[in-house]
């Protein structure tokens, strides 16, 4: 399994994901999970994905080839869509091309058809945009109200997010709320993995701000974890016992 999320804030993205793959304890491995389309001046889009890695990676393929579609005059990928809600439309076109290919025979063998994405980015001036992507290629966008999006073992970062995640929080801000939530998800979950990818995008820039891989290793990771361990046990502690507590007096 894996761990991914996105924050469409008001400066720009934050993107995170793990890197673990897993097919049984005897087979865990490292695959990126983050992939990125940059035209410097032009457009950045990125995307994270989720699910069974053959078929995520089949749409990944599918999108870097570019897809025939009817009424246009070349392949359709990434790099050459006009907006971010086409891009999300090419992704579930792909996202379909690759059910009809292969959902047939991987039901066959008792394997599900599952996968997922997180898109984000902006194509020129027009709207910065973040999509979830489901396995059945329709999708919904993040917005100022939920200024969040996840997939994969989403339940143990969700918190936080839900507290502490606004439209108006800051960049950087949104970079120690997301490494927040992986690091719940982390000790809580072990088909999720380090290392994990960041991206930050700040918004009209039109290029990638910060792509940065976080090992166990990494100064900075290791403070966030270990102060919010810290700021949890203390914010614990500091709570009073209830007044009907029968120990309340001890």
């Amino acid at each position: 399994m894996t761990y991914c999320l996105g924050l469409d804030l008001k400066e720009g993205l934050v993107l995170l994901s793990d890197t673990r793959t897993n097919a049984g304890v005897d087979n865990i491995s490292i695959f990126s999970k983050m992939h990125v389309w940059e035209t410097p001046g032009e457009r950045v889009i990125a995307m994270l994905s989720a699910g069974n890695l053959a078929s995520t990676q089949s749409v990944i393929n599918l999108l870097n080839e570019g897809l025939e579609i009817e009424g246009e005059a070349e392949p359709q990928s990434l790099l050459n869509v006009k907006t971010m809600f086409r891009a999300a439309e090419l992704v579930g076109q792909a996202i379909r091309r690759v059910y009809r290919l292969d959902g047939q025979s991987m039901k066959d063998h008792k394997v599900s058809f599952d996968v997922s994405f997180l898109m984000g980015g902006q194509i020129g001036q027009r709207k910065m945009s973040l999509f979830e992507i489901y396995s059945a290629g329709n999708f919904i966008e993040a917005t100022a109200d939920t200024p969040y999006l996840q997939i994969g073992e989403t339940k143990y970062g969700k918190p936080i997010l839900d507290r502490a995640a606004q439209y108006e929080t800051g960049l950087y801000d949104g970079v120690k709320l997301a490494l927040v939530s992986m690091d719940s998800t982390l000790r809580s979950n072990l088909t999720v993995g380090l290392p994990i990818d960041l991206l930050v995008y700040r918004r009209d820039s039109l290029r990638v701000e910060l792509r940065r891989r976080i090992t166990e290793s990494d100064d900075y990771f290791r403070m966030v974890r270990q102060r919010w361990s810290e700021a949890l046990r203390d914010a614990y502690r500091t709570i009073p016992q209830p007044e009907w507590a029968a120990d309340k007096g001890r």
